[in-house]
Parts: structure tokens; sequence; C-alpha cells
């Protein structure tokens, strides 16, 4: 059987593509309009609504919900988050572990609220393992598993090459680092469900209408523009096509794949009956997780980024280079040898929003009533989460509907950051920085050093990723 490639990703082709929603049929007005019908523009309007029913809440959304990330995931719901370390640096390390304590929490807040609205989406609470096979990511493994201690992870737990073959049996795997803060779900299931609750709840969800610009009070479409007091950009990877915003969040690409389901008596040899999510400490990392239906999905980088902040290209295709897809199976098969055999179903790409110091960020300007949240760097499904009840509490206590809370006054609110670079220095940067991750792993990968290579840490210097 071949591989399909595209379409959207996997999760949607075992779903299904849903029932397409009326667009805008004019203009309009609304309490607060929601740009973007991902995982952030769906779990605000939710929370939103639940705290103030009577708000008029409208969400536009260019294609159909889950479009974008929120449809093409690698199904990772964690408690990381971009841009801590930074915040630790800019506020001190007690608001960064109050951030972190948030990202925590965030995950059983998900699992909680899925179950009590009755989605099913193929949760697991298995937690995240993140695995080293070679000396030089042992000592990151190491530094990570400690730093992660540091800032409140008290939960977290240390496995040597033996503990880990318990757990997984990744192939040369020397340590690893367990968190329970961690769940395995599917991603399109959970995105159809939280649009049913959304629209249960009274939120009105106009697709097929992409916003063309953003301006005080107005959403601007082909169709119509929508007049709110407040505005929020919900956009991710595509805010590059918005007007003024090309420069904010550079769209990093991501692909995937999906192998058949895997016998049995593959997965006596590789064990992972905890279905925890699985990652590395490659500086090219890899993240996968073990589906509800016995497959394995698996995903990295393959082409990082399009010249000019092309967004909309590789999410109309998905498709993946077969390069890519190699790639990709090279590292299925050197965790898992045993899968040598198994065809990949197959395979997809799409984008995530990554801003210029990695820094995952939520504002709300009150001048103008515009807000956003994004920068997820990847780690959105938790995140989005997050963001959203961050918003709905900025919004009740700009509207003299609350005060401050505990979330308005994490460190990543209303956090500034600067443009990325102008082209062609934006796509000459990216590219170089990838190559010299993946040519820092090659020689990691040789064994001789305990050392982070230097190509990476210069990369990580040039990225602003430290």
């Amino acid at each position: 059987m071949s591989t399909v490639n595209g379409g959207i990703s996997y999760w949607y082709a075992n779903e299904g593509i849903p029932a397409p929603r009326e667009p805008l049929p004019g203009d309009a007005t609304a309490d607060v309009c929601i740009v973007g019908g991902g995982y952030t523009g769906l779990w605000t309007a939710y929370y939103l609504k639940k705290a103030v029913p009577f708000l008029n809440i409208t969400v536009l959304e260019g294609k159909f919900c889950g479009y974008g990330a929120s449809g093409r995931n690698g199904g990772w719901l964690y408690n990381g988050i971009a841009g801590r370390d930074r915040y630790a640096k800019l506020h001190g390390h007690d608001a960064a572990v109050r951030l972190q304590q948030a990202m925590n929490d965030t995950v059983t807040e998900v699992i909680t609220t899925a179950a009590a609205e009755n989605i099913d989406a193929d949760i697991h609470h298995g937690g995240v393992l993140e695995v080293a096979y070679t000396p030089a990511q042992l000592a990151r493994l190491k530094h990570f598993h400690a730093t992660e201690i540091a800032f409140g992870e008290k939960e977290r737990v240390f496995r040597g090459a033996r503990e880990t073959a318990d757990r997984i049996r990744v192939t040369g795997a020397v340590g690893s680092t367990w968190t329970p803060h961690g769940a395995r779900l599917h991603p399109v299931k959970l995105l159809k469900g939280l649009a049913a609750a959304v629209e249960s709840l009274g939120v009105t969800i106009h697709e097929s209408t992409p916003v063309t610009e953003i301006k005080p009070k107005h959403a601007v479409t082909p169709y119509g523009t929508v007049r709110a007091p407040y505005i929020l950009r919900c956009t991710e990877g595509f805010t590059a096509g918005l007007k003024g915003q090309r420069r904010a969040w550079l769209p990093m690409n991501s692909s995937m794949i999906v192998t058949d389901p895997l016998p049995q008596r593959v997965w006596d040899t590789i064990g992972w009956d905890g279905r925890e999510t699985l990652g590395d400490m490659a500086h090219a990392y890899m993240y996968a997780q073990r589906t509800a239906d016995d497959r394995i999905a698996l995903g990295g980088r393959g082409v990082p980024y399009r010249y000019g902040s092309r967004a909309a290209h590789i999410n109309d295709t998905a498709r993946t280079r077969p390069a890519t897809i190699e790639a990709l199976r090279e590292i299925l098969i050197r965790f898992f040898p045993t899968t040598a055999g198994v065809p990949i179903a197959h395979a997809w790409s799409g984008v995530l929003g990554v801003p210029r110091d990695w820094c995952s960020t939520v504002t709300l300007d009150r001048s103008t009533g515009i807000g956003w949240a994004g920068g997820y760097v990847g780690s959105g499904v938790a995140t989005a989460n997050l963001a959203a009840r961050t918003l709905r509490d900025l919004i009740q206590q700009d509207s003299g509907q609350g005060g401050p809370t505990d979330l308005t006054t994490l460190p990543w609110v209303n956090h500034k950051v600067r443009k990325w670079e102008p082209e062609p220095f934006r796509w000459l940067g990216v590219q170089g920085m990838y190559a010299a991750y993946r040519t820092a792993d090659r020689r990691e990968a040789s064994g001789r050093t305990t050392e982070t290579d230097p190509l990476a840490r210069a990369a990580d210097r040039i990225a602003g990723r430290h």
C-alpha cells in the first residue's frame, strides 16, 4: 500500500472533514470577534462564553476549524512552554515557576474539561518520556531534568538505561526523564468536540471567511467587516498572512508520518504499554505517540521554512517531500528496528508560529481592544488552553467585570518582542540554523564527546533561543 501524502493530516483522514459552516453573510457586530478557529480561538470562545453568557461572540475561520496546526499536530498535551527560561531572566525565577505551575495545571484542565463536555479525544494520561541515546544527549538530559525540578516539577523522574527499557525499548537509549504532566490525544477529535461545545453555548462560527486585516474594533474579510470592541488574533502560524504581520511570527514547518497499526509481535519488542508521549534530546528533535489504534505517529522538521513566510502553501497541500518522509522513517527505525517492515500509512505537514525570541505570549492592547495569543513554537496543544483562559481574564479585567487574577499577572502577559528580519536574511538564518542543528546531531552521534556540539550552541545564540 502506498503512503498517502498530504490531504490535511492523518487525523482528518481518520476522523473525517466536518460539514462546512456558513461563511460570514455580510457586515456584522459582536462583543468579541475571534480570528482563527483553532485551539486558541475555540478555547477562548469557550471560556469567555462560560464566564459571561450574555456576550455576543463571533469566530471567523479562513478555511474550517482545525485546518491549521490544531488539526495537524502530534497530539502532545504536555506542560512545556516556549520562553520560560527567558521569562525567568526578565521577571525572576519565582515568576517563571508560577508560569510553569500554570502549565502543569493546564494539562489537567484540558483533560477534565474534555470529560465534562463529553469529548472523547482518545486521551491517555501517560505522561511524557524524553530519551537520550548519545553521551552529549545524556548530559543535556540530566541538565534538563535538574532544571525542570528547579522550576517546581517535584514529580519528575529520571531513569537509567535499564529503567527506560522497562517503559519503552528505544534502541541505544542510555537514560530518560519522565513527567506525569502530559497526555496523548487525537487532535481532531478534541478540536471537533470543542467546536461543538462552543456552538452549543451560543457562539457563532463562520468558516471559509479569511480575515485579511485586523484594525481596532474591525476584522475585515472579503464578505464584510465584523465590528467589535475586542478583536482577538488567534492565528498562530498563519499570522504572517495578515496585513502588516509578515514579520511578526515566523511560520515554521513541521512534518509527520503515521504507520499502519503495528501487530502485537512488534509491540512485544517495543513495550510502550504506558502510552507516554515520546521525545528525544536531539537538536533537530522528534516527537511521537502510540495512537489509540496502535499506530506510531512521529514528527520532526522537514523543510523548516518557506521563503517569504508562505504558510498557506504548506497548509493547502500538506504534502511532504519524499526525502523528509524517508528521514522520519529512518528515525522510526533507528528508535524501533522491528518497525522496518511496517508501512507508512500517511504523511503530512503544517506550520507553527515562532516569535523572534522563541517566547509564547498573550497580549491585550487596552488602547485598541486588539488581543492576541500564540508563538507556541510547537507546544500549542496545552499552551493554547492557558492562553485562552488568560485572554478571558484580561478582557474581563479591561471591561470592568473583574480584576487582576493569577493568570493576568503571569510573566508572558503583554510580552513584547521585535520582528523577524526581512528577506532574504530570514530565510538564510532559518536554513542555516537547522543545517547547524543537523550537523551537530550527526557529530554527537559519534559518541566521542559528552559536550553539546559548538555548532548547536552557536545556532541557539543566533536564533535567539538563549
